[in-house]
């Protein structure tokens, strides 16, 4: 740690670089020690959000706080899935009830009513990406991820938006298009995996 900085400031720059939030594990990496993360929140310079996450309270709200706390909760490597890839974007004229998050290690920890985790998928699995600083399945994936639980028609649209946006690669709509063509009533649906 930097001489004359105060842990409380050097906290502060972490966590509102990940929408508000910080865990134990970033403080350490950077000299701050567990303990110090627990007298800031006593002193209500942090709020403790879940065991090893701790949030700055005047952090600026963004539409993606959710999606970064589900993210941390479920553990180390977890990513978002399916609908709820899409509704980052506002595709498909989603607003899943539940964020669906995939943890690849068991996470023991009682989630919030608005957080659904999963073991990964059996298979291949999908390509990750990071948007907006958080890791997730690529959007064409999702929305393959979504047979079964979307319209197919919406899910054309969607295809459609995020080949405007650039979230899709002309190779990977071609796909989608072909795949979703084929999309019948009962495909695969996320209970189903």
């Amino acid at each position: 740690m930097v001489r004359g900085v105060k842990y409380r400031d050097l906290v502060r720059e972490i966590a509102l670089g990940e929408y508000g939030f910080i865990t134990t594990k970033q403080a350490l990496d950077v000299g701050v020690p567990a303990v110090e993360l627990r007298k800031l929140a006593g002193r209500g310079a942090l709020i403790n959000v879940a065991y090893g996450i701790y949030r700055v309270p005047d952090a600026p709200a963004s539409p993606f706080d959710q999606f970064a706390e589900a993210l941390l909760r479920a553990g180390e490597g977890a990513y978002l899935r399916g609908d709820s890839v899409l509704a980052l974007f506002g595709l498909a004229d989603v607003n899943p009830p539940k964020i669906r998050v995939v943890a690849p290690k068991r996470t023991r920890a009682k989630m919030p009513a608005y957080i659904e985790v999963r073991a990964p998928p059996l298979g291949q699995p999908p390509s990750l990406t990071r948007y907006e600083g958080l890791l997730a399945m690529r959007v064409a994936d999702a929305i393959l991820d979504c047979r079964g639980r979307i319209e197919p028609s919406r899910l054309r649209e969607a295809a459609r938006d995020a080949r405007k946006e650039g979230l899709v690669t002309r190779v990977e709509h071609s796909k989608l298009q072909r795949e979703l063509r084929r999309a019948g009533p009962n495909s695969a649906a996320w209970s189903a995996s």
